[in-house]
């Protein structure tokens, strides 16, 4: 026992050794993260050069990178983007497993002397694809929100969904001795559908009200608690249930995708999960077992060859039936040909039931782990073939790079152009930050230096030193940036004066209320301006312009406030000019003394 913790340590040391050293060969010649992760555990493994030994207690420890995984996928789904998303997930998502898993299921029953259950019990789990491979390279892309890419995330949610159906499937051809009570299958559902309600119900009334406080109180390290207690409490409440615990985190993440502070959890818990993900590959290099591989390497080949090719042929067709273009359709299937993680805990599953032998589980776990290495390649090609195009420069500076300033001018188009001069004009040191690369080259070439990044993520303006700024100036052309996405920012940066650009009225209303210092319409002041000069320049008097101009001022300000109290666009009609509701407006008035802005008495 005494030398446990040295055996800890060493084994440590060697596992991220292999790491650091595979993972930078493998990155350096293209080939992805992942390979390298599985080829440093075959090495390192017990069939190789034998320096750890255990890998199933790394395995199960990092799987805890999935669960982990799945609950930053939750994170990027609100429950609106979901249902907007329903026709993929469960109309594409579904045919790819059920058409995938059969076909796949009848090649194994015909090419093999498997029992039918035993074909069934491993060709649905080969339907699956890697989530843990995939959406890392989705997302390094940023191809994450592309048509293409929300495609592939919608079939790959699937088949995480259907973890559960598929465990029960191999419960049911269970031959292995029922050990005491067993839960009935529709009782196990309606635990499950009232764990996922408590669950909802949970985020909304316990935890979002709690992330509020700590946004309030500052405390980074205690978003981390706060999120790992969502994911293991989760995973946890689904694992007692006796269900994928990966589904849990899925169901934590969705909970809190509607929070505010969304991007912070996620800055603070994606390095927890690249590490055990990385740990999950080595564990599965480690337990391949080699000696099966040698003894049936054609097999093991050809099964590969023939999984991967059933998949591209039916993810192809299927995304050309959802009305993908020929390229990403196919780019579509490359990237969903491989086999997938949950394929391992299917098969343990399977051997448990009786169904399957061991030798069966390690030569079909050999054929998802070689079909996985494969994917780099694939991608490669369909990069060759100009099937994928990364949205990605690798040349646009990170705002971490930027010195730290007084003001930050999110958005560098039109609007924020003109802040930022006349900000730069008064001998204020400014940083820029714009999410458009052409903006930046274009920037650029006018010698203004823009860094590039989503400027209403709180981790991002952390670090382009919003902590330190006296300003943050909001120019985007975007509608939809509202209280929602400044709430955080507020808390996190209450030192900081913030204005918002407005789209338009309704925007400025969605605006008010929030803790901002303030909102301009972008065509307000320009609009007004335009007016006055024309009618000064079509003979009017200048000083019944302004006055007519602050009469305008005046009635539009009383208006947005009854459209705000009133929570209808339809309110104050009668403060408006030319209308059928409007109380009129008598210019004269001015000349004779009888009137000042704001007051329409006769």
């Amino acid at each position: 026992m005494e030398h446990g913790p040295a055996d800890m340590f060493t084994s440590g040391f060697v596992l991220l050794a292999a790491a650091l050293f595979f993972v930078l060969i493998f990155r350096r010649f293209g080939l992805g993260a992942v390979l390298g992760y599985l080829v440093a555990g075959a090495l390192i493994g017990p069939e190789v050069l034998g320096l750890v030994d255990d890998p199933e207690t790394i395995v199960g420890f990092a799987e805890i990178g999935i669960i982990l995984l799945l609950f930053l996928v939750g994170l990027e789904l609100a429950p609106s983007q979901l249902w907007r998303m329903k026709r993929d997930i469960f109309g594409l998502g579904m045919s790819q497993v059920i058409l995938c898993g059969i076909a796949l299921f009848a090649a194994i029953y015909l090419i093999t002397n498997f029992t039918w259950q035993a074909a069934l019990v491993i060709g649905l789990p080969l339907a699956l694809s890697s989530t843990a491979q995939v959406l890392p390279l989705l997302k390094s892309e940023g191809r994450l929100n592309t048509p293409a890419g929300q495609k592939a995330f919608s079939i790959l949610l699937f088949q995480d969904l259907s973890i559960v159906p598929l465990l029960t499937i191999v419960a049911a051809l269970s031959r292995a001795p029922v050990e005491g009570e067993q839960t009935a299958g529709w009782l196990l559902a309606l635990y499950s559908a009232l764990a996922v309600v408590g669950l909802v119900l949970a985020g909304r009334y316990l935890l979002a009200p709690l992330l509020k406080l700590i946004g309030q109180v500052a405390e980074r390290e205690l978003f981390i608690v706060v999120g790992l207690f969502a994911v293991f409490g989760s995973a946890a409440l689904m694992h007692h249930l006796g269900l994928s615990p990966a589904l849990g985190a899925f169901v934590a993440g969705v909970m809190l995708a509607d929070s505010p502070f969304r991007h912070e959890l996620e800055a603070d818990i994606d390095p927890f999960r690249s590490i055990l993900l990385g740990l999950f590959f080595m564990g599965v290099g480690m337990m391949l077992d080699l000696s099966v591989i040698w003894e049936n390497p054609l097999f093991v080949i050809g099964m590969a060859v023939l999984l991967i090719a059933i998949k591209i042929g039916i993810i192809f067709g299927l995304g050309k039936a959802f009305g993908m273009q020929t390229a990403p359709a196919f780019v579509l299937g490359l990237l969903l040909s491989q086999g997938g993680e949950f394929g391992f805990v299917l098969f343990a599953a399977a051997e448990a039931a009786l169904l399957i032998e061991g030798q069966a589980s390690s030569l079909f776990g050999a054929v998802i782990t070689l079909s996985m290495a494969t994917t780099p390649f694939l991608m490669l090609l369909a990069k060759r073939l100009g099937g994928v195009k990364s949205s990605i420069r690798s040349d646009m500076d990170d705002p971490e790079e930027a010195p730290r300033s007084s003001a930050i001018v999110i958005g560098h188009g039109r609007f924020g152009q003109a802040v930022s001069q006349i900000c730069a004009g008064a001998d204020i040191s400014v940083t820029l930050i714009d999410s458009n690369p052409d903006q930046i080259d274009t920037s650029s070439e006018y010698g203004r230096k823009v860094f590039y990044g989503d400027g209403t993520r709180v981790d991002l303006l952390r670090r382009a030193g919003a902590e330190e700024a006296c300003m943050l100036l909001f120019c985007l052309d975007d509608r939809e940036f509202g209280p929602e996405q400044l709430a955080p920012i507020s808390t996190s940066f209450p030192n900081a004066m913030i204005y918002v650009r407005a789209f338009d009225r309704m925007h400025l209303l969605r605006l008010k209320g929030t803790k901002i210092d303030g909102a301009q319409r972008e065509l307000m002041e320009s609009a007004i301006k335009m007016s006055a000069d024309a009618l000064i320049k079509y003979g009017l008097d200048k000083s019944k312009v302004e006055a007519l101009v602050s009469e305008f001022r005046y009635r539009d300000l009383q208006r947005l406030e009854m459209q705000h109290e009133a929570g209808d666009m339809k309110a104050g009609m009668h403060m408006t000019f030319g209308g059928d509701m409007s109380e009129g407006f008598d210019m004269d008035d001015f000349e004779r003394g009888k009137a000042e802005p704001g007051n329409t008495e006769r």
